[in-house]
This record gives C-alpha cells, sequence and structure tokens, in this order.
C-alpha cells in the first residue's frame, strides 16, 4: 500500500519535475557561485513544510523529513551547480545566462529530488527514520561542495547515502550499477618547461622548451604501458599546451596541464612520481629545468557491496529485472566519493539517451540534454530504496 501511494505520488508530479527542471535550465549557476538555486530549494522545501538547513558547508540545502516511527537515517544528494559552457541548443528552456549552462543533468538531478522529497513528506507518518535531502553545491569545481558540507553535519547520524547521475548517452529505461569502483580518482597537472630563448633560425644559441615539452609529453605514455599493471585503469593526458607568440621566435618557456585518472591509490601515487622524475629527466636532457605542479583532486568513487543490493532490489522490483544493467567502471570523477568513505553507500547510473539520436550529445557539450521522463526513473528508484529500510 506505501508502495502504491508513493509510486502514484511521484507519477502525479512528473509535469513538475519537468518544470523544476526548465526553470533551473534556464537559470543556472557556476560552481561556488550559487545564490539563486539554494535559495530557490530551500524555498521548495520550506513550501512543503520540510525543515530546511540553509548555508550547509557555504552553499549547500538540507533537508530533514522525520518519519512517524523510529528507525534509520537515510541520505540522498543531489547536485545543483552548472558548468562554464555557451548553451547552443535551440529550445524554449535555453540558458539564460550568457556562457553558463547545465551542460551535466545536475538540474534534473536537483528536480528528481524535489520530486522524492514531495512524495515522501506526504507520507511521513507512516515511514520508519528519518530521511536526508542533501543538495549539494559546488560539484563540477574542485575541491567541490561535498567535504564542506560533510564537515557541517550533513552526514551526521546518517546510516546510508545513495546518489544517481543521469547519462545522457545510456539508453533511457535502465538503471545501471556496479558494486565497487565506479568513478575515478582525479590529479590535475602542470608542467612549466623553462628554456631559453633564441632566434628560430639561430636554434643552437638557446634552448628549446616546445621540443623539450614534445618529447616529455611523448615520454609520459610510457608510464601507462611500462609501469602500469595492465589489470589496473590508468589515464594521463595533456590537455593544454601553450609556448611562443611568433614564428620564428624560440621562447623561454613552454606550460602543458593536464589530468590524472585512476582508481588504485598506489598507483596514483606511482603515476605522480613517474610523472615528475620524466618530466624533469627529459627535460634536463635537453638543457631545460622543469617544474611540475601535481594538485590532487576527488577520490576515486567506491560503492559498497550491500547497498548496491539495494539499488539493484529497488529498480528490479520497480521496473522489472530487464531494466538493471551491470555497467563498467568510468574515468570522470565525482565527489559524491567522499559521502562513502564516511559511511555506506551507493552511486548509480540511470540512463537518459534522447529518443532523437540527432540530439544525442555527451556530457560537457554545448547541445547536451537528457529524456526528461529519467528523472522519474531516478525518484521511483529513491522511493524504492527507501522502502527497502521499512522493513
Amino acid at each position: 500500500m506505501l508502495k502504491e501511494i508513493l509510486i502514484n505520488s511521484i507519477e502525479e508530479s512528473i509535469e513538475e519535475m519537468i518544470q523544476v527542471r526548465r526553470h533551473l535550465h534556464m537559470h543556472p549557476e557556476l560552481s561556488q557561485q550559487e545564490i539563486e538555486t539554494p535559495a530557490f530549494i530551500a524555498n521548495y522545501l520550506d513550501d512543503l513544510g520540510i525543515e530546511v538547513r540553509r548555508g550547509v558547508g557555504g552553499r549547500g540545502v538540507v533537508g530533514i523529513i522525520r518519519g512517524g516511527k523510529s528507525g534509520k537515517t537515510i541520505a540522498f544528494r543531489a547536485d545543483f551547480d552548472a558548468l562554464p559552457i555557451q548553451d547552443a541548443k535551440d529550445i524554449p528552456y535555453q540558458s539564460t545566462v550568457p556562457g553558463v549552462m547545465h551542460a551535466c543533468g545536475h538540474d534534473g538531478h536537483t528536480a528528481a529530488l524535489l520530486g522524492f522529497a514531495k512524495a515522501v513528506n506526504a507520507v511521513k507518518d507512516q515511514l520508519q527514520g528519518t530521511i536526508i535531502l542533501i543538495h549539494q553545491f559546488g560539484e563540477e569545481l574542485p575541491p567541490g561542495g561535498a567535504r564542506a558540507m560533510i564537515a557541517d553535519g550533513c552526514l551526521d547520524g546518517v546510516d546510508a547515502i545513495y546518489g544517481a547521475h543521469l547519462q545522457s548517452t545510456m539508453d533511457s529505461g535502465h538503471v545501471y550499477v556496479r558494486d565497487g569502483y565506479l568513478k575515478a580518482g582525479e590529479d590535475t597537472v602542470k608542467i612549466i618547461v623553462n628554456g631559453s630563448g633564441a632566434h628560430g633560425a639561430e636554434p643552437q644559441k638557446g634552448a628549446d622548451p616546445i621540443l623539450a615539452a614534445s618529447h616529455i609529453m611523448v615520454a609520459l605514455q610510457s608510464i601507462v604501458s611500462r609501469n602500469t599493471d595492465p589489470m589496473k585503469e590508468l589515464v594521463i593526458s595533456i590537455g593544454k599546451f601553450h609556448a611562443g607568440d611568433a614564428d620564428n621566435v624560440i621562447p623561454e618557456k613552454a606550460v602543458m596541464e593536464g589530468t590524472i585518472r585512476v582508481f588504485d591509490e598506489e598507483l596514483r601515487t606511482l603515476a605522480g612520481e613517474r610523472l615528475t622524475d620524466l618530466a624533469r629527466s627529459v627535460g634536463r636532457g635537453l638543457g631545460c629545468e622543469v617544474d611540475v605542479q601535481i594538485e590532487r583532486g576527488y577520490d576515486a568513487l567506491w560503492n559498497h557491496a550491500e547497498q548496491v543490493d539495494i539499488v539493484r532490489k529497488a529498480a528490479s522490483d520497480t521496473f522489472g529485472s530487464d531494466a538493471v544493467i551491470e555497467t563498467q567502471p568510468i574515468m570522470p570523477v565525482e565527489d559524491f566519493s567522499y559521502y562513502l568513505q564516511q559511511v555506506p553507500g551507493a552511486y548509480f547510473f540511470v540512463g537518459a539517451k534522447m529518443e532523437d539520436t540527432k540530439k544525442v550529445f555527451p556530457h560537457h557539450h554545448e547541445k547536451f540534454d537528457f529524456h526528461e521522463p529519467a528523472m522519474e526513473m531516478i525518484t521511483k528508484t529513491f522511493a524504492g530504496i527507501l522502502l527497502d529500510y521499512q522493513k
């Protein structure tokens, strides 16, 4: 009976979730700059009569729904920040903020969690335990918002936590799950190669930092091919390379920036050490001095098996066993990892591929969009998870 009430309530709120999502899509805010978005979320929860904490960790919002009976405390999390990308879609709900858009689905995550909050709050007297609604800021920009919200007590007393991510390139109608590693850890890399300038016609009179940087970039790939266990995943990519301003001048300096993506912590340490050694050695061999700066980013996301089983069962019971797919780990990062370091939990994907294949674009693309009914799958899966704790 309780399940039917929750499901019916969610289905009655689908159009409202879509309206909320489109409002947020039209009014995006960058990481660590969110003002109107958390205010909108807090006001929405407050209007429902839900207890609200504002400014958690800085810009976060936490809703608290206390059930009528004693039981466990279960948290659900959604992120709400946008990206510095110009929205290139020709749609009625196109971003109204120049150079800023929701290009990763966080507007959908927020709308889904608000829809879940509305449905759960309507039956709170019948529920056991406490439901914590974590609306997180700053996920897209390290240091992120998770650690600050945790430090400010968002997980105090929480027994388990769950989160979901809409995936624009995964088939709609499916929930994708995995035990263990699901998302990689990340370190950012900056390599500064200092040479000595010279005329392009007289290179022997200088030390060419472009040549040295080019050899360094190639040499870095040997870390993956020759220093890494082939059964472990590691990616080292250089995404920025800048040097010089004239075609006939060898510059003083070349700068490269890139990323390390990895799951295993020992391999993460090894990659940083080998990168530093290689860059300095290769540069020195070509007459240049090299400064390597490695900034630690998010940790790899590790799902707890027991909680993943709860997600599997919730999705299977609601949508059928064929709707649940075991997925492979992926290299993008996610600061939900820090919640999972504190309490047991699980993070899962929900397929949200657009029906029109011409409108299917990856995350962080200027034409990114997702199949809005996928928000219903998030909300119903959350409901199934919550019901698992009502036994």
